[in-house]
């Protein structure tokens, strides 16, 4: 799958890797809707996009809003925005003990990361099917295939994001409409900016995510293990381990290596 010509919504466009992957689609021929919540991080963007003789419209709305995919869903039909490509970038998590961390951004991180997601890939994918072409990229993380004491809530919307990925692309096999989940392993974003919580040093570029996801999703693979080969391998095969051992016993070692990167004493620094 090519994608000059396409029109692809990417949500969680204005920074990290759904930035990265709105630049990529660019340079390969796609025009690109730019969704997020931040509207001078989308005029920015859209404006360099135009500078490099790209097409690039902006939506701006918080999918974690109760009727915040609505609006967006909304929008996009009053400007006859119809999406080839739907980009489920969008997502957020908290690190630290659950039950000594605010609730609100964990409820927040489910409504994006879950609801959010729901939302456009139920309406949009009902278009695409309708059109018999297209498809949906979600962005999960290798945090889906385990339980993660201290980052409890954000991996297991993770692993909804998975395992709703592993089903729709079967339900929607031989319909022209191709679904993929990629799942980075970490990346050097600003995910834990704000906390005392920091990303692995030898973490990937959002740019080489962005790169692989799309070579990934072209070659029309069921799941993407993007970053440098080197990442991808250890990735991959990491997740296995969960696949094989007790789901106890794969808590536990996870709680023992966040422990070790200090997770379980992240507080808020803003």
């Amino acid at each position: 799958m090519g994608y000059e010509g396409l029109t692809a919504l990417v949500t969680g466009a204005s920074k990290g890797i759904g930035r990265a992957i709105a630049v990529e689609l660019v340079e390969r021929g796609a025009r690109v809707v730019l969704l997020a919540r931040s509207e001078e991080g989308l005029r920015g963007l859209a404006a360099e996009i135009r500078e490099r003789g790209g097409s690039a419209e902006i939506v701006v709305g918080d999918l974690a809003a109760a009727d915040g995919p609505r609006r967006v869903l909304d929008e996009l039909r009053e400007r006859g925005l119809t999406v080839d490509l739907l980009v489920n970038n969008a997502g957020a998590g908290s690190a630290g003990p659950f039950l000594t961390r605010p609730l609100e951004p964990q409820l927040g991180s489910v409504a994006l990361n879950v609801d959010g997601l729901l939302a456009l890939t139920y309406a949009i994918g009902a278009g695409l099917v309708a059109r018999g072409t297209g498809g949906i990229i979600n962005v999960a993380s290798t945090a889906a295939f385990q339980p993660m004491p201290y980052q409890a809530t954000y991996a297991a919307t993770k692993a909804f994001v998975l395992s709703f990925t592993e089903a729709l692309a079967e339900e929607l096999r031989g319909t022209g409409v191709h679904v993929m989940a990629a799942h980075p392993g970490p990346v050097a974003t600003a995910f834990f900016d704000g906390t005392s919580a920091t990303i692995h040093p030898i973490a990937d570029t959002p740019e080489t995510v962005a790169a692989r996801t799309l070579d990934d999703f072209a070659r029309r693979r069921a799941v993407s293990f993007p970053g440098r080969t080197a990442s991808r391998l250890v990735n991959r095969s990491m997740t296995w381990v969960p696949r094989l051992l007790p789901r106890r016993t794969i808590a536990r070692a996870t709680g023992a290596l966040n422990r070790r990167l200090g997770m379980h004493e992240v507080v808020d620094t803003a």
